[in-house]
């Protein structure tokens, strides 16, 4: 069987570990000062369910200036007009398959923030559900959380997505994150029938 094509985004505000995470998987490396980028893309051929896959995955900036609120409400980060980027550019509601919405336990603001981009996905796409995992990364900073299992799991529950804690330094659940987005693809597609069948292999 030929390799399935996958393009997924990673998205979430800035410095919650997107870049790491990415890196985490498709290099097996932590990279804790990754200098930021527009956008970037990193590929990687993986095996799920006796499929193979070959995933593309767009690193994407941290989301930052404008962002949307429930209502259709906007408002501006505290980090000015420097740039124009949106919290959801179209360019990310066009031939992705799926994605991973990032935050950090240790940030409230970047978990409200992973709330507006599921939002604002939905506008874009036009669509009621998409294959989503949401991520609550640097579970290693446990010390700092400010944001608790509990709130990560419900605001997953209503986005009807999957929900993992992870560290990238620590590689904790990193490459669960990615073979659980490419079963929420397929289950989408319809080809994947139960969760308690799902096998990960």
């Amino acid at each position: 069987m030929p390799p399935k094509q996958r393009k997924i985004a990673v998205m979430g505000y800035r410095s919650v570990g997107k870049s790491s995470l990415t890196i985490q998987y498709v290099e097996a490396r932590f990279v804790d000062s990754y200098e930021p980028t527009i956008e970037n893309t990193f590929t990687k051929t993986t095996k799920v369910n006796g499929q193979e896959y070959f995933i593309k995955l767009v690193d994407t900036a941290g989301q930052r200036k404008n962002f949307w609120l429930p209502g259709g409400r906007r408002t501006v980060s505290e980090y000015g007009p420097e740039d124009e980027f949106s919290i959801f550019p179209q360019s990310y509601s066009m031939d992705i398959h799926g994605y991973v919405l990032v935050y950090s336990i240790t940030s409230e603001r970047s978990f409200e923030i992973v709330k507006s981009i599921h939002h604002r996905l939905l506008d874009m796409t036009g669509k009621v559900q998409v294959p989503i995992v949401l991520v609550g990364n640097k579970v290693d900073l446990h010390m700092e959380r400010t944001v608790s299992y509990e709130d990560g799991k419900r605001a997953a529950a209503s986005m009807n997505a999957e929900f993992l804690e992870a560290s990238a330094k620590h590689n904790e659940s990193v490459t669960d994150i990615f073979k659980r987005i490419i079963l929420e693809i397929e289950k989408a597609n319809g080809n994947v029938q139960e969760k308690s069948n799902c096998v990960v292999s």
